[in-house]
């Protein structure tokens, strides 16, 4: 009876996120970015060490690609080389080819079905927190369907293997329209460390058209709670 008393009066410690809340330590692990070293060799050290190919050197300058990093740290570990600039963020959804932001009638009522396509498992455990007490999802009008009939987003985890791929079109398809398609995670946005291969192609788009990524291997919560109210119009989504 004492915990209940004592969250009673302490009431629900939901994250705030507006953009001056600050960040808790490890609800997100962030992002290298963009560095210039002293010389060439530093950067193309990190491009070396980098196992997905997401970091680039060009000359002095170590350039990110965020839709191929996995969060391996290799760049941010302190063993004596030269360091790549560390971020933690978690605004990481951009969009793709597609239709971008729902109407506005879709801003307080969303609903979401979402598919695993081959995912490893860290990707479904972030989106399960998304209803936890302190991300809160219902309070943004953002709830889970489940059943394509009834979703105006499709969250797709995984690299999408062979096996469901037709799977992933019949529910796409059977969506109402406007329908909007999110890509959550490294395997779905372009392959992560699986794809392309003889079990998988380069992510969902090369399935069916996807309007937002949200790279990270797994996003946070938070990563997809932006990416979820940047396609009901609550955020603006980054091209």
């Amino acid at each position: 009876m004492s915990w209940f008393l004592r969250g009673i009066r302490s009431g629900i410690r939901t994250e705030p996120l507006s953009p001056d809340a600050p960040v808790l330590a490890g609800v997100t692990p962030g992002f290298p970015r963009e560095t210039r070293f002293e010389s060439v060799a530093d950067a193309r050290d990190n491009e070396t060490r980098c196992p997905t190919g997401a970091i680039r050197a060009d000359g002095e300058v170590a350039r990110v690609k965020r839709d191929r990093c996995i969060h391996c740290m290799r760049c941010a570990t302190p063993d004596g080389s030269a360091k790549m600039e560390w971020t933690v963020d978690h605004e990481w959804a951009h969009g793709g080819e597609g239709s971008g932001s729902l109407p506005a009638a879709f801003r307080r009522s969303l609903h979401v079905r979402v598919i695993d396509a081959g995912d490893c498992g860290a990707c479904l455990n972030e989106i399960g927190h998304l209803d936890d007490p302190f991300y809160n999802a219902h309070r943004f009008g953002i709830f889970v369907t489940p059943t394509p009939r009834q979703a105006d987003v499709l969250l797709i985890v995984g690299p999408v293997t062979q096996q469901m791929q037709a799977a992933l079109k019949v529910a796409y398809e059977a969506m109402p329209g406007p329908r909007r398609v999110v890509a959550v995670g490294a395997c779905a946005v372009d392959g992560g460390l699986f794809g392309p291969s003889v079990m998988c192609g380069s992510g969902a788009a090369d399935v069916v058209p996807v309007d937002v990524f949200v790279p990270g291997c797994p996003p946070p919560p938070l990563a997809i709670l932006h990416a979820l109210r940047a396609v009901c119009g609550q955020e603006p989504l980054e091209r």
